[in-house]
């Protein structure tokens, strides 16, 4: 299977503004205070991380789990 991915590009959903940005391996990260807006994002509802909610790649420890499929839990609850 693939490697997991660690960049991904936040777009803030209030003014549109993109950033690349490396995603941490051992965590979801529930906070991201936008560069241009300074808006604190924070996770939609059932997403574990910004990066999931926001970012152009799922975070790294989702990735992990969708290429294990026998996990029994979701790793970032």
């Amino acid at each position: 299977m693939g490697t997991v991915v660690l960049d991904s590009v936040l777009t803030c959903p209030h003014c549109g503004f993109a950033a690349q940005e490396t995603m941490p391996t051992d965590a979801c990260q529930y906070f991201y205070e936008c560069r241009n807006c300074k808006t604190l994002l924070r996770p939609k509802p059932g997403d574990c991380c910004v990066f999931c909610s926001f970012g152009s790649v799922l975070c790294p420890p989702i990735q992990e789990q969708r290429r294990t499929p026998s996990r029994d839990a979701d790793v970032c609850s």
